[in-house]
This record gives C-alpha cells, structure tokens and sequence, in this order.
C-alpha cells in the first residue's frame, strides 16, 4: 500500500482502543489484531473479531508477532500456560489474504469492482472509483499510469495478479477500482492489516 494510504481511513481511527501487549501503543481496535486463548490452550489469530475469550493485542505486523512468540508474551498476557504455533505469522498472512479476496469478490459480484486497464481508467475518471487495487506482480509502467490518473486514490498493492484473478475470473488480473462504500473502507482496513505481513510492490 502506498505510505500515506495506509489502510486506515478516518473511521477506523475512532472506536475503542487497545493496548499492543509488545510495543505498549494503543491504538483503535480496528488497527489492531485479536488473538484469543482456545479452550484447549492454543493462542490463535482472531482477524475477523468474533471469537469468545478475553483479547490480546497485538500491533499488525510480523516481527511483533514473533517477537510476542519469542518472549513468551501471549503466556504472560493470558496468565496461563499456553500453545503457540510457530507458523502463527504465516497463518495469519493466509486468513488475511483470505478475507482482503473475500471483501473483493462481495465488491465484484455487487457490481461495486471492476478490473482490466481500461475499466478502471474510466472509473477514474468518471470520478467512481474510491479504491485502487494493483497486482504486486504486475508491470511496473501500467501501473504507474493507473496510480498517475488516480493519484489522490488509496492504493491497495500486496496481493498478486493470480489472487486477483481468481476473484474476478480470470487467470490473472492486474488492475481492479472499488466504488465508494462500506467494502471498499472495509478492503482498506484488512488492508492495513495485512501491509504488516507481505510488502506491497513499491516496498512499504
């Protein structure tokens, strides 16, 4: 994503906060990432914020999170002796992804995401599209010229052209926009979340 679109709109600096047990900020809920104790002691991700259980807090980012698993910060935080798999990181990735392609494909099939250049350069400019949405794979030069039209747009860039294919049928897909609305505020807050786990194309 780009840096100043973080994937943080202003809605989702408001709400209630929470406290990263590992670095000490606290920041809106929606900024940050739950994790529950299952009832048979196993520490696991909570990205969708559902689960029963008191909540641990971590800032969405792949070395806090191996860093709580390192200094044995989930334990400290839940009181208790608990389970923590090694590959949590790399599981959270995954259910992040899946729910960035998930908020995706509600947009294409309500008929709020389009892909293809030429779709999407006219969606910018009929001033429609809230979203940009960027193979991290894809050509360097297309893209430069889609972020130049919509240059004041969010730019979500941290899933690959087949991810995105997938999504709108295709075998690869490098350019999609989002209209305005609550999918698209909601691409931008998972987003967020996931910037901390996979690099986006231009390194942030």
């Amino acid at each position: 994503m780009t840096e100043e679109q973080d994937g943080c709109d202003d809605q989702a600096q408001t709400g209630p906060e929470r406290r990263c047990v590992v670095t000490g900020q606290i920041l809106p809920k929606s900024r940050l990432l739950r994790f529950v104790v299952s009832p048979d002691g196993e520490v696991v991700a909570d990205v969708a914020g559902r689960l029963p259980g008191r909540g641990i807090w971590l800032c969405p980012s792949r070395d806090v999170v191996n860093t709580a698993l390192g200094k044995k910060l989930f334990a400290r935080a839940a009181r208790r002796q608990v389970r923590v798999p090694d590959d949590l990181a790399d599981r959270i990735e995954v259910m992040l992804v899946s729910r960035c392609l998930s908020t995706l494909g509600m947009a294409r099939r309500s008929g709020q995401a389009v892909a293809g250049y030429e779709k999407v350069r006219a969606e910018i400019l009929a001033g429609r599209a809230r979203v940009l949405v960027e193979a991290s794979d894809g050509a360097k030069d297309g893209s430069a010229r889609i972020r130049a039209l919509g240059k004041e747009l969010p730019v979500v860039d941290l899933l690959d052209s087949s991810e995105l294919g997938g999504v709108f049928g295709r075998d690869a897909t490098v350019h999609g926009a989002l209209a305005p609305g609550a999918l698209a505020a909601s691409l931008l807050e998972q987003a967020g979340l996931l910037a901390g786990f996979r690099k986006s194309a231009i390194g942030f």
